[in-house]
């Protein structure tokens, strides 16, 4: 039974450093989460920050995490995925320990700044490194296996955070702190010990940034691919904004029972559902997701049960399964080996269609009051399937190339 359970893992097929990678970001995941969440309310209750300040200073580490992306993917292909991972696990830990010391509002500007800078860097570099390092036919399991670490971190973090007082203690921050410095020291070790030359960049073609640029500006299933995901990024906002605000603090309850469903369909979800897409290529994977994702947000706004509640949540996590982990493989699949960073940091920009989907769902509850639900989500679904379109030209584009081209599209089990 225990064969059969791990069966879809393909543990051989595993680099030791892309073990690495998942437990560690499993660990910084938690650390993040143990701390960043509570934030806010240390900079306003703590600090004694006004809230309008201290909501600048939230949305500063996004807007840099969003606009230097591409920076830190192209940085890994000139000078090494680990180096580049390194130097963003030493500098988080310095910020960390910042946010334990700092005193005045610029300079939790700067900090908050530098972590978004941070995150932006060390993630296009992660996700590069595991392609590189992982077989075409294993990318699906090792995204996977990723995607279910971010979540279990992401699931662990806050309860540790709230368990330590993170609110009113720097100790979690401490903690943070040390956790990306033991990871950075484990870089270091993963340097030494394992010759990764041939995945290195030192082998490949060196690029300019601008060069980088006019090259995948000239891709075209990426561009329809990065277009789509905006609108989908747009539609994943919702969960944590326009549903919170729809339901309101009177039904916190509810809510929280939402997010439970949310992870733990996810946790349960995301290997049997990904295992099963395998058949189907990439491009069609991230149509149905769009459209379950739309179907989950339809139904938050109609649902007037906890149970039909529960099933909308379902839906919208399998869209959430399907967009992101596949969409990670996608990139791998598309990008050159020389512009793998750069293609990863590239894909950060879907992320200002979480900004505009949190602003735009706020403007519609605005517009046409709390007690139209149907009408709101509607058009919040309308505007996530806006995705699919996109999504459709790209598999049309792969499907007009020849065969041999076609094959840096799809996975070594995936059908057009």
């Amino acid at each position: 039974m225990g064969k059969k359970a791990f069966s879809f893992f393909r543990l051989n097929s595993f680099h030791p450093i892309a073990w690495g990678l998942i437990f560690g970001t499993f660990l910084s995941r938690t650390g993040f989460f143990m701390s960043i969440p509570f934030l806010g309310i240390y900079l306003h209750e703590v600090k004694e920050i006004d809230p309008a300040t201290t909501g600048a200073i939230l949305a500063v580490s996004f807007f840099v995490s969003t606009f230097s992306s591409f920076f830190g993917g192209a940085w890994s292909d000139r000078i090494g995925r680990l180096p580049v991972i390194m130097f963003s696990m030493f500098l988080w830990g310095l910020v960390f320990i910042g946010f334990t010391i700092g005193e005045h509002v610029w300079q939790f500007f700067l900090l908050n700044a530098l972590s978004g800078l941070c995150r932006s860097i060390f993630e296009p570099t992660a996700r590069a490194l595991l392609v590189d390092l992982t077989p075409q036919e294993s990318r699906v399991d090792v995204f996977n296996a990723r995607y279910f670490a971010i979540n279990m971190g992401g699931a662990i973090g806050p309860l540790v955070g709230l368990s330590l007082g993170a609110s009113e203690t720097t100790l979690p921050f401490i903690i943070s702190a040390l956790i990306y410095f033991a990871y950075g020291s484990l870089t270091i070790y993963w340097k030494k010990k394992y010759d990764t030359a041939e995945n290195s960049t030192e082998k490949n073609e060196k690029t300019s940034l601008l060069s980088c640029l006019k090259l995948i500006s000239r891709d075209k299933v990426f561009r329809y691919f990065l277009m789509g995901n905006i609108f989908v990024a747009g539609g994943y906002a919702h969960l944590d904004t326009t549903l919170a605000q729809y339901l309101g603090s009177d039904k916190v309850g509810l809510y929280s029972i939402l997010f439970f469903t949310n992870a733990a369909s996810i946790l349960l979800l995301q290997y049997p559902i990904i295992r099963y897409m395998k058949r189907y290529s990439p491009l069609t994977a991230l149509k149905v997701g769009t459209l379950l994702f739309g179907a989950g947000i339809v139904g938050f706004g109609i649902s007037h049960s906890l149970i039909l509640l529960i099933i909308a949540m379902v839906l919208f996590t399998i869209g959430e399964i399907l967009c992101f982990i596949i969409g990670d493989m996608l990139i791998g699949d598309i990008a050159p080996v020389h512009l793998r960073g750069a293609y990863y940091g590239a894909s950060g920009l879907m992320f200002i269609g979480q900004s505009a989907g949190a602003w735009v769902g706020g403007i519609l509850l605005a517009a046409f009051g709390f007690e139209s639900g149907f009408i709101v989500f509607s058009i919040l679904a309308l505007l996530t399937v806006v995705a699919y379109p996109f999504f459709q030209f790209g598999h049309l584009l792969v499907k007009s190339k020849e065969p041999i081209e076609q094959a840096n599209y799809i996975t070594s089990k995936g059908a057009i």
